[in-house]
């Protein structure tokens, strides 16, 4: 029997501001190594166990940049459930056990890990999944407790008992708490992994929480697909109670089961976390990027575009990206949502986008704009092509960089190389495709009245946009 690997990928990460985005989160960033994001080092823990095609629970926002994170890592096969809007965990792993019982009938063992988890001891990893199996194949919920190594009060704690049985779940404690259950030896930090089969799971949650069951068995059965995509009924799964596994069931069972992890782990919830987890220097500096520390001590700085330095300062959180810069002490790392919020309200788009905007084609970074022009560096994917479309109030002239390009303006279709340019007027249909087998780079220009991403009129569109 083959282990479906269900990833959660619905979270946006805001206390990972400003590196997190709602259009390109913290589970897609190489947070903690310099190849692979989150979610693929997620992906790849599970690839040294006989796991079956993964399924991935993800929002509409980032269903192409999911797509190509798992086809990077050699991941062909998938199903990317899109969410229509976040309803916590117990909703999002019903929908996929849903689709794990479409492609195992009633022998579907999922094993459900949160995209944003980070952990280095594969060993002991496969050791809680072997020993994990033991009891799912008995029809037990089991959950995945961390040992605790210090009195968090971040995390929820499960309280243990004989034979792996579950005592007690407990909220996020206070300090006081936190270091009873620390010196108890009793709890377990909740890490939100879990592994059972798909029925039992459903068959469970149609018990303690019918109102969920029927709502996301009704939205799954109006399910459609494109490529790799299950797109779920927005106006069902709308009316879906939005609860976590643990409320809805793992509290109320009567089959859930305890299994101790004992290697590394953290939840890489805000920046504190990333600082505990990363390697520091002799300085107890966690040091990520072009950055250059002195006289500096027990600070997180990160650079993403270019050179940070740090003199003479203690416990601070920086980090650097084309657009933002965010400061702060670390015992202050869960208060970055207010900044988050305040962004929002005064109509700012820094918790939106970064400067480049990553689509299923590739790439665009805004380099200049105006009132009424904007420039945009735009990178091509190989054998990739954009929509047929047109725009109300812009023109746009397209210079190539580097690569091929095959444009077609208006009733022309035309290859341009290196150095040279086309004019496209205001609305004039228009396409841009990649031939070659290198990037395409090009620098387009837009002139007109209006200038936003939503004056795009589109004909035809290979990724069903």
């Amino acid at each position: 029997m083959k282990i479906i690997p269900v990833i959660l990928s619905g979270g946006v990460g805001s206390r990972l501001w400003p590196l997190s985005r709602e259009h390109f989160p913290k589970q897609c960033w190489a947070m903690i190594d310099k190849e692979f994001s989150l979610l693929q080092q997620t992906m790849l823990r599970t690839l040294s166990l006989e796991v079956a095609d993964p399924i991935v629970v993800c929002n509409e926002d980032h269903r192409f940049l999911i797509a190509q994170q798992l086809q990077s890592i050699g991941v062909k096969r998938s199903s990317i459930i899109l969410e229509p809007k976040g309803r916590n965990t117990a909703p999002a792993i019903a929908l996929a056990a849903f689709e794990a019982l479409r492609s195992q009938s009633n022998d579907a063992l999922m094993l459900v890990l949160p995209s944003d988890h980070a952990i280095r001891d594969i060993t002991a990893f496969e050791i809680i999944v072997k020993q994990a199996i033991k009891f799912a194949i008995q029809d037990s919920l089991v959950i995945f407790g961390v040992q605790p190594t210090r009195p968090e009060t971040g995390y929820g704690y499960i309280r243990s008992g004989e034979n792996f049985s579950v005592m007690e779940f407990v909220e996020k404690p206070n300090l006081e708490k936190a270091q009873a259950y620390l010196d108890s030896g009793e709890y377990l930090w909740n890490s939100g992994m879990f592994l059972f089969r798909a029925k039992v799971f459903l068959d469970e949650l149609a018990v303690h929480r019918d109102d969920i069951f029927q709502v996301v068995s009704k939205a799954y059965q109006q399910r459609t697909e494109d490529l790799d995509f299950v797109r779920i009924d927005e106006e069902l799964f709308s009316q879906c109670p939005e609860e976590s596994i643990d409320f809805a069931v793992m509290e109320h069972t009567k089959k859930a089961k305890v299994v101790p992890y004992l290697g590394d782990w953290s939840d890489i919830g805000a920046w504190d976390s990333l600082y505990n987890y990363g390697e520091k220097d002799v300085d107890r500096n966690v040091l990520l990027g072009d950055v250059m520390a002195e006289g500096s001590t027990n600070c997180l700085i990160r650079s993403e575009s270019r050179l940070v330095a740090a003199v003479g300062v203690q416990d601070l959180v920086i980090v650097e990206t084309e657009d933002a810069v965010l400061v702060m002490d670390k015992k202050n790392a869960q208060d970055v949502r207010e900044i988050v919020k305040r962004i929002k309200a005064e109509g700012r788009k820094e918790h939106m986008y970064h400067t480049t905007v990553y689509r299923p084609w590739g790439t665009y970074q805004m380099v200049d704009l105006g009132d009424r022009h904007q420039v945009k560096r735009i990178m091509v994917k190989p054998g990739e092509k954009l929509s047929v479309q047109m725009h109300h109030h812009r023109a746009e002239h397209w210079v190539v960089v580097s690569g091929t390009a095959k444009v077609q303006n208006g009733e022309q279709e035309i290859l341009l190389i290196e150095n040279e340019s086309t004019y496209i007027p205001v609305g004039v249909v228009h396409a841009l495709e990649n031939p070659g087998k290198i990037p395409l780079e090009l620098i387009e220009i837009q002139s007109g009245s209006y200038l936003g991403e939503d004056d795009i009129v589109r004909f035809s569109d290979r990724y069903g946009r």
